[in-house]
């Protein structure tokens, strides 16, 4: 069975690579557009959509300036909730926890992989290997230790639970995300930090069987989900800091995304 799947493998790779030789002009120009720094995070509140229903936060006034001098919120929230890591421990048994993630693995290289004209028309769309390869023919090769993050457009239904959801009549959730064979590619080929989307899941909503995840923290990497803005950052040449809150013995939690260029 393992010599078949990497045969298989080595086909899908294959294939891709010649596919989008043929169908993919030269390398444009990979300067970055002029310097910015743009926000990837949604505020945090109750009305964000959750994985699951009944997954949101809550929250309540604990103290007040009025009747004790200062202002302050209790909050109850799963650590996979809006703009959020998943650290190795997430889907891998003994991997890396929240607090052990180093600084420099979350200060990366960023590149941005667009697909949002064909999820608006196919919802279950993934990221491929050719979508990778027709990448680096245009913007150059991807860097190593780089995140790779999906831009969907996505983050724009995020004031519509049902719609960033996508949940149909069999409750079946329909949104994008990373191909297992990409992420393999990536983790293979490019040596990858993190996978990043603006969904709620760096598999597609369709996926039962979270093989995305399985592939990126089995590597001991992480990913980030529930970005926004991403339509505003360039496709190469930014650098992407992902401020992770370290809850001890974490299996990720909230952070604070930006990118600066």
């Amino acid at each position: 069975m393992c010599v078949d799947r990497v045969t298989r493998r080595s086909l899908i790779f294959g294939a891709a690579a010649t596919a989008a030789a043929v169908a993919t002009p030269a390398p444009a120009q990979a300067t970055p557009r002029r310097s910015g720094l743009q926000d990837l995070t949604h505020v945090v509140s109750p009305s964000f959509p959750a994985f699951e229903p009944g997954e949101e936060p809550s929250r309540r006034t604990a103290t007040t300036v009025a009747e004790d001098g200062y202002y302050m919120q209790e909050w109850t929230i799963l650590e996979h909730f809006g703009t959020h890591v998943d650290a190795p421990a997430h889907f891998t048994a003994g991997g890396r926890t929240s607090e052990e993630l180093a600084l420099e693995e979350l200060i990366t290289p960023a590149v941005v992989i667009d697909i949002a004209r064909r999820a608006a028309r196919e919802p279950d769309t993934t990221v491929t290997v050719a979508d990778l390869v027709a990448y680096e023919r245009r913007y150059d090769r991807i860097p190593r230790n780089a995140s790779v993050l999906l831009f969907s457009g996505w983050a724009a239904k995020a004031g519509d639970v049902a719609a960033y959801r996508g949940t149909d009549s069999a409750g079946t959730l329909h949104f994008p995300g990373f191909s297992v064979d990409a992420c393999e590619w990536l983790l293979a080929k490019r040596h990858i930090r993190c996978l990043g989307v603006d969904t709620l899941s760096i598999d597609p909503g369709v996926s039962t069987g979270f093989e995305t995840h399985l592939a990126l923290t089995g590597a001991d990497r992480y990913g980030v989900e529930n970005l926004a803005g991403l339509d505003r950052v360039p496709p190469r040449g930014a650098t992407l800091t992902v401020g992770l809150i370290p809850y001890l013995d974490g299996s990720g939690g909230q952070a604070r995304v930006f990118a600066k260029w």
